[in-house]
């Protein structure tokens, strides 16, 4: 009976878990509320960089195209290093969307991530009014000029698959788990901010963009930066499915935080 009991602790190393172990093994360390400030405050730092650099540069007072995307690309790993062992450092409904897909999350959960990171981006976005007021139109996304809202969509459905499948696999992988993911997820941003930038403004988040469109009276193009990148995690999440078959521990590691 002991020997039953301790074989069920252990577990296997891969894959679904079941039983105590499910409660015990993958359990995350920090509770449901410090990973939803977490979440919010890393949506928070990703919005309001992503919102302030858009402004300077369709203003033209300051940031150049490369700096526009530098600039994404660094604040999204430096959010990731430091809220990774929190909770996962999602920072973006789309991403959370697909790993509730692939079963890590309940939906509840899910949703409430959402929230968070919806709130966090709320928050950047009536803070960015401050300094820019009405220019804050300028930070919000929007397909470039003559290209039109359904190819824009496209766009942000391939940038989110490629983003969404780094951030799987980087996470099955146990030498790249939490921060040092925050490289190669940044530099992923940053990469199809570079490439697509001009056709969709890269958002690949529905929280970076839908928010200020809706604060700066832009819903017409809300659309484009929900079904798109949900619809690219979607396909990351099949993908992956087909690649390393169902998640195993690192990735949960990975999506929950420590």
């Amino acid at each position: 009976m002991r020997d039953g009991r301790r074989n069920a602790l252990a577990g296997p190393s891969r894959g679904y878990v079941t039983g105590v172990s499910a409660r015990t093994h993958d359990a995350p360390a920090y509770a449901l509320p410090s990973r939803l400030l977490a979440e919010a405050i890393g949506t928070f730092a990703v919005v309001l960089a992503a919102i302030c650099v858009d402004v300077s540069y369709f203003s033209g007072s300051g940031a150049d195209y490369t700096a526009r995307w530098l600039a994404r690309a660094f604040v999204t790993a430096a959010a990731i290093y430091a809220f990774s062992d929190i909770s996962g450092a999602h920072l973006n409904p789309a991403v959370t969307f697909g790993f509730a897909l692939r079963g890590i999350f309940r939906w509840p959960v899910a949703f409430a991530f959402a929230g968070a990171q919806l709130a966090g981006a709320a928050a950047a976005a009536l803070l960015a009014f401050v300094p820019y007021g009405a220019h804050v139109a300028l930070g919000a996304s929007h397909p470039g000029p003559g290209i039109a809202p359904a190819l824009a969509a496209g766009c942000e459905f391939v940038l989110t698959f490629i983003v969404m499948l780094v951030i799987f696999c980087t996470a099955e992988q146990k030498a790249v788990v939490g921060k040092q993911a925050a490289v190669a997820v940044g530099l992923a941003v940053g990469a199809c901010g570079f490439l697509a930038g001009p056709i969709s403004g890269a958002s690949m988040n529905p929280a970076r963009s839908i928010v200020p469109e809706l604060l700066t009276g832009q819903p017409a193009f809300a659309w484009i930066y929900l079904i798109g990148p949900l619809a690219g995690a979607a396909l990351a999440t099949g993908a992956m499915y087909l690649l390393c078959g169902p998640p195993g521990h690192d990735e949960r590691r990975a999506a929950r935080g420590r």
